[in-house]
């Protein structure tokens, strides 16, 4: 276990393109909420309680360098905005964390799969993002950690209701299960809005890229469970893996009525996607985003040859906080869709068939 800088440039496991499903799923996240007994949430915490927590969390790392020989602690509130942003743009940390960093730290993995979160909304917060159709893989991972924290340190605990939390919804087992999908097919057949209204009757919630109060772009949405309270955690999880083959089962046959219906219509608006990215000069990231998203498309019916890795890449790298960490300064909304535009070309040079 060390102390580090931030590495913008190293990428993310999820990144991969690689696991089950990859092609529909982009990556799966276990994320658990844990608070300590007798310490205020930190919203209410003082400094000192904040460092007390940390302090906790560090004196066990450091008693389990085996474990964590691969993490590194970085101290939120020396990291600049930028690289904050960063961290959220690569979904390493959540939207909060960007804006209240005061006394936060992350316990990071190299492979950026893991990080422990330390005075983000709960005290504590575990997240495991796999790439692909991985639940199980990631909840085994965070519920091991988990439980060597808990053997440890003193949890908040009600034996009726479960892990106590900041949130009312996390209350329980303080599990969230989540999946980040792309499902062009269900957006172009005029399908999506009847059967994200469905998720929502089954205790589901779906929402953007980057989580709560974000919107959807590029058709990949985020599904979650919407409540912690009065399921054990392996029935969230078994839950929202029967969902998401089923959301894939129908993605998969909205894909193929595209083909069936008009090969070229698709074929067609992959390339024009292609073409556009690959010479654009000046690009905003909205419009990048529904571009990657028919370029996607057309690479996962084998309609255009592309490594699904630099498509996920992409979906980081045109956004705003890492263009103005390549550039090493502040760009205005002109500046940054030039370098959009630049670095898309570059990424995409050679690299399709």
């Amino acid at each position: 276990m060390n102390e580090g800088n931030f590495q913008m440039t190293r990428l993310s496991k999820w990144m991969e393109g690689a696991g089950p499903n990859s092609e529909i799923v982009l990556s799966s996240r276990i994320r658990l909420a844990r608070n300590l007994k007798e310490i205020p949430f930190p919203y209410l915490a003082s400094d000192d309680q904040r460092e007390k927590i940390y302090s906790l969390v560090k004196g066990l790392v450091e008693n389990n360098k085996e474990t964590f020989e691969n993490y590194e602690f970085y101290n939120l509130t020396e990291l600049s905005q930028l690289d904050r942003q960063l961290c959220m743009e690569k979904h390493i940390i959540s939207p909060q964390l960007v804006k209240d960093s005061n006394n936060s730290f992350m316990l990071l993995r190299e492979d950026e799969a893991v990080n422990i979160m330390i005075n983000e909304e709960d005290h504590i917060r575990i997240q495991c993002l796999y790439p692909g159709l991985q639940l199980e893989n990631a909840w085994e991972l965070a519920d091991s950690l988990d439980d060597l924290l808990e053997e440890r340190l003193d949890y908040a605990f009600d034996e009726e209701l479960g892990y106590l939390t900041a949130c009312p919804t996390n209350v329980g087992t303080g599990v969230r299960a989540s999946l980040m999908m792309h499902l062009p097919g269900l957006v172009i057949n005029k399908q999506i809005n009847r059967i994200l209204s469905a998720l929502s009757q089954v205790g589901l919630i779906v929402r953007g890229l980057y989580g709560e109060g974000t919107e959807v772009v590029g058709n990949i949405v985020q599904i979650s469970n919407q409540i912690t309270l009065g399921q054990k955690e392996k029935e969230i999880i078994r839950n929202i893996h029967v969902v998401a083959r089923q959301l894939i089962e129908q993605e998969e046959a909205a894909r193929q009525a595209l083909l069936n219906e008009g090969r070229e219509r698709v074929a067609d608006r992959a390339g024009r996607a292609l073409g556009i990215l690959s010479n654009a000069r000046i690009i905003g990231s909205q419009e990048a985003m529904q571009l990657i998203s028919d370029l996607r498309l057309g690479m996962d019916l084998g309609l255009i040859e592309l490594d699904r890795k630099v498509l996920n890449q992409l979906l980081v790298v045109i956004r705003p906080a890492y263009l103005q960490k390549i550039q090493e300064k502040e760009l205005d909304s002109y500046e940054r869709d030039v370098c959009r535009a630049t670095l898309i070309r570059e990424m995409l040079e050679g690299k399709t068939h």
